[in-house]
């Protein structure tokens, strides 16, 4: 269910070219400091907010692009300003690019030169991703006013919207010194200084390519004369929009292929402290571990994860959740097993059909049930999902073949989706519920939404009705930054919780304090101690994408009593947590000891090879050292060899002499000779 805002005296951004006249220090309407121009401050945010009586064309786009909420902020309330001032009525928008520190985050400029090629082209793509809904709705200028694009991570923000066919001045901040610098520092509201413009009249994909053709000059060298291209097709008379979005996707996938991807997944579910039955189903648990380590690993592991709430009572919603979570995994895994026997790149639309279709058969399947059973209205099973699809495309690089680092989100219901760094957690779904249908319906203001007493009823989920009537949310992500991707259920997520405790969990488990599983088991009990109303379950899956330092290792301190070691080069290797006497760590994730007197919940901790992050014994480490002295023995010896072989082919005769230098045996017989010896001439 979407739960209520914190109260936290949230930074606003106050949009239109009246907020802009307003002096900094100024107190508004008894209740908002103005920190910066625009910026302002709500001092009492536990009272109600002013509410428009008509939601007018300036609002309405705000509302319509709720689902795009990652990348659009949405509206807070309004002020009234004195009838005196022009343009009295100022819309003050929250979820906005603003630091809590109250610092802007950087324009997209700024940020470009110091970017990586993979972001760069991120960036990009996002953009492009939204040029089609914003233009659909008048406002695809917002996408032309550089310092109206911000940049946080991976992620592109969007200050405010600007209307196509504009004939009135908006506002947009640039820095009166700096703004025009791709290379400037991250503005703070003290510094910024405010200046107005008149966006463009008109909004089209030849602008864009203007716009990008800036940027791309400052590209990546290794991206750039494929931007370039890009940006040329964009500008012709008539864009070839299939070609340009095929050219940017395949760009995109081969600068992600370049990097290491390392996977490592946990889950857990947990009935809570106050219900005796649990209706959640996630996977990967325990349970889905090979109890043999001869056994072939699952496919599906580490790459799909799943998280079901079900509904419909005690016995309804538990057989609804497992029923799904298993119909999922046998299509995922008959999806895979396509994907390794073609090698033909699947576009993102045709994955997000794949997977539409693949939860509408879960969906007909619980409905089917449903029907055989005549359960009626209320008594009919159901469940939400959201499920992560790491999809391992494999994309021809320079180096070879790589994975794509594709990551697909899709959802139903309120169960969600969140990546997690130490500087940020960002919600990646939006909830299926009353809430969000009335705001993207833009009926109302999502405060006035959240005061109904029905707001986080659900609108749809998977197995009451027919699948025709079933609307999946499905998402693509690039994996091209470490983070954490969770899955929970709303035992979790409720009440923002989430939102303000997040920064331990990233921190400690990249510094090595915390274990995946103990992660997980840790945001469970937090589920329990702040919210403990419903069940609880979690899905961690860590994805590093930094390539590992080499660790220097201490052979002395290698121990006599350890247990024996095995190296398993197969594509996958799954472990299932068990007692260890001794455990190490190789890469950015702990290793893991479980103690058997205690098992408050199911887990599961699920390594791939490719990730060098394996659970080793310290014969392991022994053996894997050895491994790295003889490496590097035979990196000196091709060296050595390639060194001679080019000053053979570049000094054939000066080669001759060295040969003979070394190699005559009356040098080996008189060592202390050091006369040169002139070369034959009959050689």
């Amino acid at each position: 269910m979407s739960s209520s805002e914190p109260l936290t005296n949230p930074y606003l951004w106050a949009a239109g070219s009246a907020a802009a006249k307003i002096e900094v220090g100024e107190a508004v309407a008894d209740r908002y400091q103005v920190i910066a121009p625009h910026i302002w401050q709500d001092t009492l945010p536990e009272l109600p907010r002013e509410i428009p009586e008509e939601l007018k064309d300036n609002i309405v786009p705000y509302l319509r692009l709720y689902p795009q909420r990652l990348h659009i902020p949405e509206v807070y309330g309004v002020c009234q300003l004195p009838e005196s001032r022009p343009d009295s009525t100022v819309i003050l928008l929250e979820n906005v690019p603003i630091q809590t520190s109250g610092e802007l985050y950087p324009t997209i400029e700024s940020g470009w030169s110091k970017a990586s090629a993979v972001r760069q082209v991120y960036w990009l793509w996002q953009l492009w991703e939204l040029w089609k809904p914003l233009e659909e709705l008048g406002v695809a200028s917002s996408l032309l006013v550089p310092d109206n694009l911000r940049v946080e991570g991976w992620r592109i923000r969007l200050l405010q919207l600007y209307a196509d066919n504009a004939q009135e001045e908006f506002t947009q901040l640039s820095t009166e010194s700096t703004a025009t610098s791709a290379d400037s520092a991250v503005e703070t509201v003290e510094e910024a200084g405010i200046a107005l413009i008149n966006p463009p009249v008109t909004a089209s994909l030849q602008q864009l390519g203007e716009q990008w053709e800036i940027w791309c000059r400052k590209a990546s060298g290794v991206v750039a004369e494929k931007l370039q291209e890009i940006v040329e097709q964009l500008q012709s008379e008539k864009p070839p929009l299939n070609a340009i979005a095929s050219k940017l996707n395949q760009l995109l996938l081969e600068q992600a292929a370049l990097q290491p991807l390392r996977l490592q997944v946990a889950g857990a579910t947990d009935p809570g402290p106050n219900q005796n039955h649990n209706e959640d189903t996630c996977y990967p648990t325990a349970a889905d571990l090979p109890t043999d380590s001869n056994q072939p690993s699952d496919p599906l592991i580490p790459h799909l994860s799943i998280v079901c709430d079900g509904i419909g009572g005690h016995e309804g919603g538990e057989v609804a959740s497992k029923m799904v979570v298993e119909s999922i995994k046998l299509q995922v895994r008959g999806l895979l097993a396509e994907l390794a026997e073609d090698p033909e790149i699947m576009t993102p639309e045709l994955v997000a059909q794949q997977l539409e279709a693949i939860i509408r058969v879960a969906n007909n399947l619980l409905a089917s049930s449903n029907d055989q059973q005549a359960r009626e209205s209320r008594r009919r099973m159901g469940t939400t999902i959201t499920m992560a699809l790491q999809l391992p495309q494999k994309v021809l690089t320079k180096k070879g073949m790589g994975n794509a680092h594709e990551l697909y989100i899709a959802s139903v219901g309120d169960s969600r989706a969140y990546w997690m760094t130490p500087r940020y957690c960002q919600q990646l779904t939006v909830d299926d519920d009353v809430v969000t249908r009335e705001v993207k319906m833009a009926r109302s203001l999502k405060t006035e939404a959240l005061e109904r007493s029905d707001a986080g009823a659900l609108t749809q989920a998977v197995g009451p009705r027919d699948g025709e009537f079933l609307r999946p949310t499905v998402k693509r992500f690039i994996l091209e930054e470490d983070g954490l991707l969770l899955l929970c259920s709303d035992g979790l997520s409720d009440n923002d919780w989430l939102e303000q405790l997040y920064r331990d969990y990233p921190r400690d488990v990249f510094s090595e304090k915390l274990s995946l599983e103990a992660a997980v088991e840790s945001l469970i009990d937090l589920a329990n101690q702040k919210n403990g109303h419903d069940n609880t379950s979690v899905v961690l899956t860590y994805c590093g994408v930094t390539p590992e330092c080499p660790v220097v290792l201490n052979l002395g301190e290698i121990g006599k009593e350890s247990d024996g070691y095995g190296i398993n080069f197969t594509d996958s290797q799954t472990f299932a947590p068990t007692p260890l006497n001794q455990t190490a760590v190789n890469g950015d994730l702990q290793g893991l000891a479980t103690d058997s007197s205690e098992e408050p919940v199911v887990g599961a901790l699920v390594t791939t090879n490719r990730t060098s992050s394996e659970l080793l014994t310290s014969r392991e480490r022994w053996f894997k050292a050895m491994l790295g002295v003889v490496g590097i023995l035979v990196v000196l010896l091709s060296s050595a060899t390639a060194l001679l072989t080019a000053q053979w082919l570049m000094d054939p005769e000066g080669f001759k002499q060295m040969r003979q230098r070394l190699l005559q045996p009356e040098q080996l017989k008189n060592p202390e000779s050091e006369s040169p010896q002139k070369p034959t001439s009959q050689e």
